[in-house]
Parts: structure tokens; C-alpha cells; sequence
């Protein structure tokens, strides 16, 4: 499936734009917005304009995950996990209920296990063989890596999970994260990228050079899209 790309000036509120679209179409189409979301600074302030554009989707409407997290407690300030609950979750008032987190704080292969396990509940209960992200949002890191899927890592060539505790070794850290099956699931997946990253680098990923991780995300029934950021 080749991808779409979207270059923008106004990345964004092309972006939020676009996921608020999504969320309304998706909930008047199935009655619900299952969304995973992206990590790290770029998608910041996609999220608090998210917040404000979206203020009139009913917050229940919603079902939130994470692509991946760091092994670190909620309230640390590398988690994903507190960066979307000030950026997005609370600044949109989305319950508890609504929102489904890695938890970071727990042994990396129990916490991945645990949250496998929550999701293939949620998909069990809608009759799914796996559960299906109407949005997956990714981000990609200098060096091609996307979710915690970084180049060299035993989570790479995983088929069989769908999330996984992810060894590092770059940063000697582990890591949770999504796996490709999961993520290829999704009914659509975006890219965020903004305007700092090569644009070499880029370009070799959409065409799909198969040394970075993000080029190997590809939906087997979805769509595929990058929201490219551009200086104004």
C-alpha cells in the first residue's frame, strides 16, 4: 500500500485537524475512537489542540493506548503516559475508564504481558481476532526508529506478540512497546513528523528501506500516512 503524504506549514493544526476528523467519523461509524498515541515532544502540541478542538466529542466516546512507554513510574518526567495526561487527558476531561496505560513502573516482560493481555480482552469482547486501533499515531527517532522498535533489537522480528518488553542497547534501557502485528493492524496509521528531521531520512523510510524500523510499518487493511511538518 503506497503511502499518503501530507507536507504542511501548519503541522500542527493539520495534524489535529485530522485526528479530530477521524474521532468523529470513526464514533458515527462504530460508536467509538480507539486511538493509540505517540510519545516523545513532537506530537505536544498536536495533543493540546486536539484537546481544544475536539471539545465537543464526548470524552466516553473515546478508548486510548500507548504505542510504547519507558519503564518508569507515571508521574516521571520521561513517561509518555504524564505527557498525555497534560497535554491531552486532562485538559480534555477523557475518564479513567477511557484511557488504557502501559504501566511503566512494573517489570518490563509482567507490564507487557499485562497490557497484551487487556487488549486481546478488548478485542475477545467485540468478536475480534485482534484488537484493532482505528488510529495509530508514531513518531520516528534520528535513527529510523518508531514506537520502541529500535534498529538491532529482539522486537523486530517478534510475530507472534503483540506488545513486548524491548532491551535497548543504545540506551541501556528497556522499553515497552507494540509490536508490528498490532500495529499493522490498525484501521489507519500516522506519522508525525516535524520539521527537524532529515528529510533524507524520510524520504529512504517512505520508499521503504528496510534497514529502519519505521519502514516496516505498513497496514495490512488500512492506510498509511505521513503528516510531514515544514518550516513556514
Amino acid at each position: 500500500m503506497k503511502a499518503e503524504v501530507v507536507r504542511s506549514k501548519r503541522f500542527v493544526d493539520d495534524a489535529a485537524e485530522f485526528i479530530v476528523g477521524l474521532a468523529r467519523a470513526s464514533i458515527a461509524e462504530r460508536g467509538e475512537f480507539r486511538v493509540a498515541l505517540s510519545g516523545g515532544n513532537t506530537p505536544r502540541p498536536v495533543y493540546q489542540e486536539w484537546a481544544w478542538l475536539g471539545r465537543d466529542i464526548p470524552p466516553e466516546r473515546l478508548l486510548i493506548t500507548f504505542g510504547d512507554e519507558r519503564c518508569v513510574p507515571p508521574d516521571h518526567p520521561d513517561s509518555n503516559y504524564r505527557m498525555a495526561c497534560q497535554c491531552l487527558l486532562e485538559p480534555a476531561k477523557i475518564p479513567n475508564d477511557s484511557v488504557l496505560r502501559m504501566r511503566g513502573e512494573m517489570d518490563p516482560e509482567p507490564a507487557a504481558a499485562e497490557y497484551e493481555g487487556q487488549l486481546e480482552s478488548l478485542a475477545q469482547q467485540r468478536n475480534e481476532n485482534i484488537y484493532r486501533h482505528d488510529l495509530m499515531l508514531l513518531g520516528m527517532g534520528d535513527d529510523g526508529h518508531t514506537a520502541s522498535l529500535f534498529p538491532g533489537t529482539a522486537a523486530l522480528d517478534e510475530q507472534a506478540r503483540n506488545v513486548v518488553a524491548n532491551f535497548v542497547p543504545k540506551l541501556d534501557a528497556w522499553r515497552l512497546t507494540m509490536t508490528y502485528p498490532l500495529i499493522n493492524a490498525s484501521r489507519c496509521v500516522c506519522f508525525l513528523v516535524n520539521a527537524a528531521k532529515n528529510p533524507e531520512l524520510i524520504e529512504r523510510v517512505i520508499e521503504g528501506d528496510p534497514q529502519y524500523p519505521a519502514a516496516r510499518v505498513k497496514p495490512t487493511a488500512g492506510r498509511l500516512i505521513w503528516i510531514l511538518g515544514e518550516a513556514a
